[in-house]
This record gives structure tokens, sequence and C-alpha cells, in this order.
């Protein structure tokens, strides 16, 4: 049986090679690149990010990774989104005043945290749903490493009424409560920094890629 073949996105954003070396010690054959077919046609396909919001977009529309992420969704084809990769997905995100558009895969604006003390740099704990299969096994008392100022505060999306099954939304707080990782179909993300994360981030990558094969 053949390893599951993952593409790391390169659109000038993110810690590409740590990203990289922690998805091949899943196991899992792993190619960083902006080929547009080789992006689309991966098993599955991760989205790292670092910096500003509307840098990061600007970067991703210029190799089409925008369309990328959109025609996979379509297909269910997994997607998971770190850091400002997270952000991105959503809607818009305002930063210093001005708000620039996002993917538009799910609704809602990233903003700036009210927090004393920013960035929020280093290791928290999350609340993660029961049915979460990235944090499946994963001790609720581990700690993730975090490194941002801005994210996703509120979730928007109504799953009433939808075929889908409602999204598993993880929390974590730092002056106000937000976003920590979402898990919605073929989409995942995490604001934290999974790569970065020692142990507890391995095992959430080998979680997520071992729900692709």
């Amino acid at each position: 049986m053949s390893a599951t073949n993952i593409v790391v996105l390169d659109y000038g954003s993110g810690n590409l090679r740590s990203a990289q070396r922690a998805l091949e010690r899943t196991g899992a054959d792993v190619a960083v690149t902006s080929d547009f077919n080789s992006a689309l046609e991966a098993d599955g396909l991760v989205v790292p990010g670092v910096g500003a919001f509307a840098a990061c977009m600007d970067g991703l529309r210029a190799v089409h990774g925008d369309r990328i992420i959109g025609r996979r969704l379509a297909g269910g084809r997994p997607v998971l989104g770190i850091c400002v990769g997270m952000q991105i997905l959503f809607e818009r995100g305002v930063e210093f005043g001005v708000e620039a558009d996002g993917c538009g895969e799910w609704p809602g604006t990233v903003s700036r945290l009210d927090a004393p003390v920013l960035p929020h740099m280093g290791w928290n704990t999350v609340d993660a749903p029961t049915d979460s299969t990235l944090f499946k096994g994963i001790d609720p008392a581990t700690r993730f490493y975090f490194v941002h100022s801005y994210a996703a505060q509120t979730w928007e999306m109504d799953n009433v009424g939808s075929p889908l099954a409602a999204p598993a939304l993880t929390w974590a707080e730092h002056g106000s409560r937000f976003l920590a990782a979402v898990e919605n179909g073929a989409l995942s993300a995490t604001q934290f920094h999974p790569e970065k994360s020692g142990d507890a981030g391995a095992e959430l990558l080998r979680n997520w890629v071992g729900s692709i094969a």
C-alpha cells in the first residue's frame, strides 16, 4: 500500500520545511510546491501561513491557491490550514483597521485579540470536543504552541437544516476566547502550529493524515 501523498502549498508564507518534516514523520510522502495540479491532486493539502492576513491572501492568489482550495473542497478532498492558513479560510480579516477578503470558505471575520499582552506567543491548552478527529487520543490538558495576535473569535455558520454534519469546534483563551481549531467536513484548520508543538502536534498530524487514508 502506497503512502499518503501530501502537498504543503508554497505561496511564499509559512514554515514550509518544518511542516514538511513534521508531516514526513507521520509516514506520508510530502512535497512542498506551488504547482497547481500537484496541489489539486494530492491526497491531502496543507496550507501554512505566517504574517499579515492581506499579504498571505496576495501570495495565495498569486499561485491560484484560493481556486485550489475551493476545487478540492468541492470534491471532498482534505485541506488543513495552519495559523494564518486557518485565518484566510474565513470571509475577511481586519488588521490595523484595514479589511481584506479571505477565501470565504467559512463566514466571519478574523480580528485582533482583546488581550493585555500580544502576540499570544507560547504554549496553551485547548478545549476540544469529544467527537474531534484531530484531537483523538490526545490528553485534554495537552498544550500546543501559538504565535498570533489575530484570530476568529466567533463561529457564524449555522448547520441547522444542512445535510452536512455540524463542525467540531475547538476553543482556547488568551484575553478573549478564540477558535483554536475547526473540523468541517474535508476542511480542517488549527490556529496553533502543530509542527512546533512537539509530540502533541505530531499526534494531531498523524490523526489528520490517518483520516485521509
